[in-house]
């Protein structure tokens, strides 16, 4: 019995070695469809860059798994986390092409596809899970932000989430003050460039790629993100401190392709869409739990997080009215006032 035993935990130990080989080699093995898609009719490639640990991309699976069988395996979503088709910007310029006809689209690019998507990314305006929601499920919020991209020859077809804006730094920043003295990473986005010059913070505008070289080495002390990416994606190993400044809610924004989506027969086309809504919804939803395990386990590791005053936060308001002036004029007055005036009564 002893010997069956030890085989036993031997076995368990070889194939559990094995398969932790083959994710580490292969960080997406386990996601992989436990069905062949070569009979599909149709193919929706579906681009991401970042890595499907996260709820707001794992939505991508889900909605493969559930349009197959939908479908009757008529319409295969071919999703690619991870950047497999290129940065943001390339793969943009492949989506208005057709290339790719479609990406959940971080919505600090969106604002490069339409000015109107920038709206989500400036500061204290869609800053909560329930703004979010609100925003979301209110059609004279979200129709214009829905259809503002089809000049473009894109369509929004819903909304998914990666948590709530803050700082990751490697000294505490508890104020403003302190945050004066932190070189922030910045993404490659309009918004975020001329919200950090209205704040006065010094910032470096970074390729996500290159934040891990830039925190070791001290090229950058401080990094622009959520708690749930800079966990998963181990930022925490070297930023041991979070300032909860919630400013903004971290988007995708699944864009598609008009054209492409024209030509699908009606039945996928309602197929396809009404799959996204539920599947966005539920992937919301699941955002909001992920964020305080997320932060439940950084502060179990040895991070130690900081809440921002509402003095600050408020500071921070105030500094940014000239960028809310410049997209005010950009996204359109109207529409503008209606969004923060609904989610923020001001």
């Amino acid at each position: 019995m002893k010997k069956i035993l030890v085989l036993g935990m031997l076995l368990l130990l070889v194939f559990g070695g094995v398969a932790a080989a083959q994710e580490k080699s292969d960080p997406l093995s386990r996601w992989k469809p436990d069905f062949d898609p070569s009979g599909a009719e149709h193919t929706y490639m579906l681009s991401n860059v970042s890595h499907p640990g996260i709820e707001g991309v794992a939505v991508g699976y889900r909605i493969r798994d559930r349009v197959w069988e939908l479908s009757d395996g008529r319409l295969y979503v071919d999703f690619r986390p991870l950047s497999q088709l290129g940065g943001e910007k390339d793969v943009i310029r492949k989506l208005k092409m057709g290339a790719v006809q479609g990406m959940l689209c971080s919505s600090v690019a969106a604002a490069n596809v339409a000015d109107t998507l920038g709206i989500v990314n400036l500061p204290y305006i869609v800053d909560t899970f329930d703004k979010l929601d609100t925003f979301r499920n209110t059609p004279g919020l979200w129709e214009p932000f829905k259809n503002s991209a089809q000049r473009s020859g894109i369509m929004v077809s819903d909304i998914t989430g990666y948590g709530t804006y803050g700082w990751a730094t490697t000294t505490p920043v508890r104020n403003l003050d302190e945050a004066g003295t932190v070189n922030f990473r910045i993404a490659q986005a309009p918004v975020n460039t001329d919200t950090y010059k209205a704040w006065g913070l010094k910032f470096t505008v970074m390729p996500w790629p290159d934040v891990p070289q830039a925190l070791q080495t001290g090229v950058i002390d401080g990094l622009d993100h959520t708690p749930i990416v800079c966990n998963l994606t181990k930022k925490f190993d070297v930023a041991k401190h979070f300032t909860r400044v919630d400013y903004a809610q971290g988007l995708f924004v699944h864009l598609m392709n008009r054209r492409w989506f024209q030509k699908l027969p009606g039945d996928l086309q309602q197929i396809l869409l009404d799959v996204i809504a539920e599947e966005s919804a539920a992937a919301r939803q699941a955002t909001r739990e992920q964020q305080k395990e997320q932060i439940a386990a950084a502060e179990s590791a040895g991070v130690t997080f900081y809440q921002l005053s509402a003095v600050d936060k408020a500071a921070l308001q105030k500094s940014a009215a000239p960028v809310y002036e410049n997209w005010k004029k950009k996204i359109g007055p109207q529409y503008f006032d209606l969004v923060r005036t609904t989610l923020n009564g001001n």
